[in-house]
């Protein structure tokens, strides 16, 4: 299927939507995407399987590693530069992604417990609203 191309591995694709339009890209995507799901078989990793499939259509080229760094398969050398951490599944270690982005995302325990304090302030909120609303029923 890929005559003599390379198969690009990534989760990330940078796109320039005036030519993607132009040339219809999303409508030929969803045709072969269509065609594909005929095979059981296919499309196995569908990120990258329908445009490394496409590419006689749709060239794709790769980005430089910094863009996509994921320990299952870059060296921590350059993780410093990585502009996106993909927290791939590690099939060696099968850690939980949210175990892994503790560990490797300095940030992330104090970002998710700001996202968690968020969500509870709303649903104490929400709970408080709605016993108002019950208590004037």
């Amino acid at each position: 299927m890929l005559r003599g191309r390379p198969y690009h591995i990534s989760a990330l694709y940078v796109v320039d939507l005036k030519r993607f339009r132009y040339v219809a890209a999303g409508n030929i995507l969803r045709q072969h995407y269509h065609r594909l799901t005929a095979d059981k078989n296919s499309l196995a990793n569908l990120d990258q399987d329908l445009p490394n499939n496409l590419q006689y259509v749709l060239p794709i080229h790769t980005l430089d590693k910094t863009w996509l760094w994921c320990e299952t398969w870059c060296s921590y050398d350059w993780l410093p530069q990585a502009k996106t951490i993909d927290l791939c599944s590690n099939p060696k270690t099968k850690e939980p992604k949210l175990d892994r982005a503790r560990r490797q995302i300095p940030e992330w325990t104090e970002l998710d417990n700001e996202v968690a304090a968020f969500a509870q302030s709303l649903r104490s909120r929400e709970s408080s609203s709605s016993s108002t609303v019950h208590d004037e029923l």
